[in-house]
């Protein structure tokens, strides 16, 4: 399929390199001072960017000061088809002139029965033949601790096996899972759960490196399981992700995945997969276990299943359907808006073949940032599945490790980023220094953005490395 097979906002509409830097004034500057003032000291984006959105369709944004950006941070990964897709916007206005109830609990709707059959023609169908789904709190997290007390029920165990690296979510026990150290330290102890080494080839935890330490991991984790003095009492599921998102980009081996539901299987722990990010084709697959062929227990979804509304659900073999009712509710478990914007942007992405385009789209993005990275040290490293691209930025003058991986630069990092804005590109940093630049583009981006997304970024991280990284005039 051609790059620019599915229409999308033109590159051209956002601004060129040597555009006025970013900045609001007037209303815009306003808001921002309310904002900074009225907002709690936890607000992330709204540091990283300066700007205030008033308008924005397909992959671009406009400001309040009138510049337009290109988008490559997708809603964290939310807007599978981009800002106001016109498929999503006559979902929501149908449903709206239709005098549906908006919310609803957990009652039966129309609204909900399509979604419902959307998602399931969208799973692997030998998952799908045993599935039930479960309609959670509105966001990923929420679906993350409901598959956690799905499988403590159904097992009768309170632990969890989780991986460095790890994102899950904020609250508890999505938190207990999650890998990030600083956002974990200042709260009291969270579950039971032992932390395993998850497969990262540019800094191997093993100092490896490559297959080699994919082979470590996987052996690493069985014998443990395995060791009556490992410490480990048997848990009530493993929690992983196929490509951890704000762990870095780092994309499990697929023959890992493989090891890691044998390993599961073989010894009755549940495997929960976390595709909140990953889903609804952003991989290159509808969804990222397609690329192993692994059957997990359960999938917990979010994020672009809503249609860029909020909408959370667990998937699971209905095997572990062990809940009393009532056992896990929530108020806004039934955003019938979301769910009507939910099945129409699944049977769009089906219906156009956005999974393949992705992986193809991003398949030459990766191949061009690896050449750039032949020129440009700075860049340790380029990695991703799909329409989800990570390139690690380091310090080029420092000692490389045993696996050849120099030491992360977040200072660079930070510089790029706001390189980037002021030359019109919206990109968010991740990984674990907070030195990875993340690249999650709507799937319906043209190769004329795709252009102009790498020769922005190429622009800013050289301006960045040599101190330059204003505004590109």
């Amino acid at each position: 399929m051609p790059l620019a097979a599915v229409p999308a906002q033109a590159a051209s509409e956002a601004p060129a390199p040597g555009a006025p830097g970013p900045g609001p004034s007037g209303p815009g500057e306003a808001i921002l001072r309310r904002q900074r003032v009225r907002e709690s000291a936890a607000r992330t984006y709204a540091r990283s960017f300066p700007i205030v959105p008033v308008r924005a369709h397909g992959m671009t944004v406009e400001g309040a000061d009138g510049r337009r950006y290109l988008d490559c941070l997708s809603g964290a990964g939310t807007l599978a088809l981009g800002h106001n897709h016109p498929v999503v916007l006559e979902a929501i206005r149908r449903t709206l002139d239709s005098g549906a109830p908006l919310h609803l609990l957990d009652l039966a709707t129309a609204e909900k029965d399509d979604f419902t059959g959307a998602l399931f023609e969208s799973l692997p169908p030998a998952f799908a033949a045993d599935a039930k789904v479960h309609f959670c709190g509105p966001a990923g997290t929420d679906a993350v601790e409901a598959a956690l007390k799905l499988m403590q029920t159904a097992t009768g165990r309170s632990g969890a096996l989780a991986f460095t690296g790890a994102y899950h979510g904020m609250t508890a026990g999505a938190l207990a899972l999650t890998g990030n150290v600083a956002v974990k330290e200042p709260l009291p102890g969270g579950r039971d759960v032992v932390r395993l080494p998850y497969p990262y080839g540019y800094r191997c935890p093993f100092g490896v490196g490559g297959e080699a330490g994919a082979e470590l991991s996987a052996t690493y984790v069985e014998r443990l399981l395995d060791d009556p003095s490992g410490g480990v009492v048997t848990p009530a599921a493993m929690v992983l992700e196929a490509v951890q998102g704000e762990g870095g980009v780092v994309p499990a081996p697929d023959d890992w995945l493989r090891a890691m539901r044998r390993v599961t299987a073989e010894r009755g722990i549940p495997l929960i997969v976390d595709e909140v990010q990953t889903g609804v084709g952003r991989t290159g697959a509808m969804w990222a276990v397609e690329h192993s062929g692994i059957l997990p227990d359960a999938m917990v979804l979010s994020k672009a299943i809503g249609g860029s509304l909020p909408l959370a659900v667990v998937v699971y073999r209905e095997d572990y359907d062990g809940w009393l009712p009532g056992a896990h509710t929530g108020t806004f478990r039934g955003n019938t808006l979301a769910m009507a914007a939910g099945a129409a942007t699944l049977r769009y992405v089906a219906a156009h073949s956005l999974a393949d385009r992705a992986a193809l789209v991003g398949a030459r993005m990766v191949d061009q940032l690896c050449a750039l990275a032949n020129e440009l040290p700075v860049i340790g490293d380029v990695r991703g599945r799909g329409l989800m691209i990570g390139v690690e930025l380091v310090d080029p003058a420092a000692e490389p490790d045993a696996c050849g991986a120099r030491p992360a630069d977040p200072a660079l990092a930070v510089r790029v980023r706001e390189a980037c804005l002021a030359r019109g590109l919206i990109v968010e940093l991740g990984g674990r220094h907070d030195a990875v630049l993340r690249l999650l583009p709507p799937l319906t981006i043209t190769d004329e953005q795709a252009r102009a997304v790498l020769d922005r970024l190429a622009d800013a991280i050289a301006a960045a490395s040599l101190g330059t990284a204003g505004d590109a005039r």
